[in-house]
């Protein structure tokens, strides 16, 4: 496994172009949205847990051991959505509103990368998937790490 920093500058090199960075800046967030939103549609449950709540569980035990400091800044973030969740899935539309948005979202995304020239970072190592999160914050809020 690779260090952040190292996840970081592999993820960057694929993430130059001013219009990439903007369309991911916006994308990237929707996705993750959109992935807990479908995710909380399934009626599928382990015991007690919805499969979101396995998921996101997984995922912010890899970004604790990934960085601590990004751990507790992605806690809001994963909270912020799995709420909004919840107050969407009442209306019976939270499965639509996410497939809508997951799918609009990667096409943005994949006229990013075409824009940028460069296949997504995804392609080449899955952990970039949790990585681009990550990213994201970081260039949205000038982190350092």
């Amino acid at each position: 496994m690779l260090t952040l920093k190292e996840y970081l500058v592999e993820y960057q090199k694929s993430h130059v172009h001013p219009t990439n960075i903007l369309i991911h800046k916006f994308c990237v967030p929707l996705i993750v949205f959109s992935i807990i939103g479908l995710l909380f549609s399934l009626p599928y449950t382990i015991g007690a847990l919805k499969v979101v709540d396995i998921v996101c569980i997984l995922a912010l035990v890899y970004y604790f051991i990934l960085s601590k400091k990004y751990f507790f800044i992605m806690i809001p973030q994963l909270v912020l959505y799995y709420l909004i969740c919840l107050a969407i899935q009442p209306t019976g539309q939270l499965f639509t509103i996410s497939l809508i948005i997951f799918i609009i979202s990667w096409i943005f995304q994949l006229y990013g990368h075409k824009v940028e020239g460069r296949k997504p970072s995804f392609l080449q190592d899955l952990t970039f998937l949790l990585i681009g999160p990550i990213w994201v914050v970081k260039k949205q809020f000038k982190l350092k790490d």
